[in-house]
């Protein structure tokens, strides 16, 4: 082997792992929202777990990948420690998907249908057919594209390992290498350095390809790649420690069961097979073929997670012996490792910011009781919300936008801009909750009292808005276009009491000669309170144009006033009765 053969192999090495980029890639759009949907069906239940690990494992071929996305959900709080480890378990079980497919290339037969099945003979079509689809796609992210995309991943894929299995044809009859291959008789060198190889390159994948193109030249026998196909699943770990610095500790805890999974698996393995090697008499000195290193890999991986199986809560106790509870951590709202896969990304910001939308309607509760009876400990609490919402304003926003640098779908794209709008909008709600606070701060100080009839009426206002803003969230958190379209009509009834309040406000003025300025006071309430009734019904318009994006927003917003059923007609003269505010005399 010279040193243009070792080009050659290192050029394989890098088509097979950017074919598997590209790949994954499209695959990943292809799925779309059914991730996002696999993901929120995660229960406790450890069969389920495991079941999904090893579903998005297939999808987006990368068992690290998979791993990276736990420590980014158990860090953000989205995912227990518990949920995680049947999923890490299903997930080496999906990972031996693609041994399977890299052995389709150890096929040899003189029969035409067997010899089609050789990755030689249908990549080119595929990648053929994958740049037409490419071509004539319309829509420059549609799913014609994305399947093209897969196509020609997995072509390129194909090749490289095409080229790395060629470059490494004169190895056969080198007798150098076959002196190196002696040293390897030794399990414990095996197992380093299919660790080694696989933590430097960060794929198992790649890595046991290497190991199928290698078997090729008939040099490699059982007894040397079963210690390597060992090694490398450990080595793998290696992406998901890296990504575990600087997160929390339970987050921390994935990549330590990762690492003890796949430690235990060799421990448990390699004396049975070292056993089997010496005492039993195995036929391991043959050689090995890619076929054969996919049934051992998948062999390892089946085997170790269904010895394991049983035991993931001793695995997660372990993993908290480990590694200690840390004190005073910080919040995460959102880990950047979800960027990897843009869908899920985007189905956690609809549910961080639905956090955020409760932290706000706590908020405005406790502001417009404060105007009943101030309370100094509870302004620090609602400040401190405040706060806090300002975090998850900068940080969701902040994230979005690394988000919409990614390749997305249109329908994704237009999810980002309307939530984008919709966390503006919330936080404004926010900010009209703090002007009633200040208000209460300044009655509080004044010593002014609101009257009886006063505080009647804006009972009702205030119990309106909550109404329409509860109807908001939950249209926003369920993604519900039914509760959406009602959120509008509820806004103009919500527009009808206050105006009503508002002149019945000015009457009392007048007539009971009140102070000006306390009369602003109140006026300024319900103008806080019509504002945020105003930003309920810009959240639904945001809601239902990140489903028909097609549709003008003004255009949209007349199709909100319209009363749409009898049903619904008749829930919304209840909502006037029940809130009414009724006009006095002077």
């Amino acid at each position: 082997m010279d040193i243009f053969s070792l080009f050659t192999l290192c050029g394989g090495l890098a088509f097979f792992l950017y074919g598997m980029i590209v790949m994954s890639g499209g695959l990943e759009k292809i799925a779309g929202g059914r991730m996002e949907k696999l993901l929120e069906k995660i229960t406790s239940n450890p069969v389920k777990s495991f079941l999904l690990g090893a579903g998005i494992t297939i999808a987006i071929q990368s068992s690290s990948a998979v791993t990276v996305m736990l420590v980014g959900f158990v860090n953000s709080g989205i995912m227990k420690l518990s949920q995680s480890i049947g999923i890490i378990m299903g997930s080496n079980v999906g990972t031996t998907i693609t041994s399977w497919i890299l052995s389709l290339a150890g096929i040899q037969s003189d029969n035409f249908f067997i010899r089609f099945l050789k990755p030689d003979s249908f990549c080119p079509i595929l990648a053929l057919i994958g740049v037409i689809m490419i071509m004539t796609s319309k829509n420059n992210l549609s799913r014609r594209k994305n399947f093209g995309t897969f196509l020609v991943g997995f072509a390129v894929l194909m090749f490289g390992m095409n080229l790395m299995s060629s470059s490494m044809a004169p190895l056969a009859d080198d007798p150098a290498f076959g002196n190196i291959l002696t040293l390897f008789t030794n399990p414990f060198l095996g197992l380093l350095v299919g660790m080694i190889v696989t933590a430097v390159i960060q794929s198992s994948a790649a890595s046991v390809g290497m190991l199928q193109a290698l078997s090729m030249t008939g040099s490699i026998s059982y007894a040397i790649a079963v210690p390597i196909i060992i090694g490398q699943n450990i080595g793998t770990c290696i992406t998901a420690i890296l990504s575990s610095i600087g997160v929390n500790t339970n987050a921390k805890r994935v990549a330590v069961v990762h690492v003890i999974f796949n430690v235990l698996g060799a421990l448990i393995f390699l004396p049975i097979f070292e056993f089997g090697h010496y005492f039993i008499n195995y036929p391991f000195d043959q050689a090995a073929n890619p076929f054969g290193i996919a049934v051992a890999h998948s062999i390892f991986n089946v085997g170790t997670t269904f010895l394991l199986f049983p035991f993931a809560k001793l695995l997660e106790k372990l993993a908290l012996f480990l590694v200690k509870e840390q004190k005073d951590e910080k919040l995460v709202i959102l880990d950047e490792r979800l960027l990897l896969t843009p869908s899920i990304a985007i189905a956690q910001c609809y549910k961080t910011t639905g956090t955020m939308a409760k932290i706000t309607r706590e908020t405005l509760v406790m502001s417009v009781r404060m105007l009943k009876q101030y309370n100094p400990k509870v302004a620090e609490v609602i400040n401190k919300n405040e706060i806090l919402i300002d975090k998850y304003q900068d940080t969701l926003e902040s994230f979005l936008q690394k988000l919409s640098g990614k390749e997305l779908s249109d329908e994704d794209s237009n999810k980002i801009s309307q939530l984008i709008l919709s966390i503006s909008d919330f936080e404004k709600i926010a900010d009209h909750a703090i002007h009633i606070l200040n208000i209460a701060n300044k009655m509080h100080r004044k010593e002014w009292v609101l009257s009886a009839q006063t505080v009647e009426e804006l009972k009702h206002v205030v119990n309106a808005v909550k109404e329409v803003f509860d109807v908001t969230v939950s249209a926003f958190i369920e993604h519900d276009l039914e509760k959406a379209y009602h959120v509008e009509p509820l806004e103009q009834v919500v527009d009808d009491i206050a105006y009503v309040a508002k002149k019945n406000h000015i009457k009392r003025v007048k007539k009971e000669k009140s102070h000006i300025k306390r009369g602003f006071v109140y006026a300024e309430v319900l103008n806080d309170l019509e504002r945020i009734s105003d930003h309920c019904s810009n959240i639904a318009t945001n809601i239902i144009q990140s489903i028909h994006s097609s549709i003008p927003k003004h255009i949209l917003k007349n199709k909100l006033k319209e009363v749409r059923n009898e049903e619904f007609l008749q829930a919304l003269e209840e909502f006037k009765s029940q809130y009414a505010v009724e006009p006095i005399s002077v």
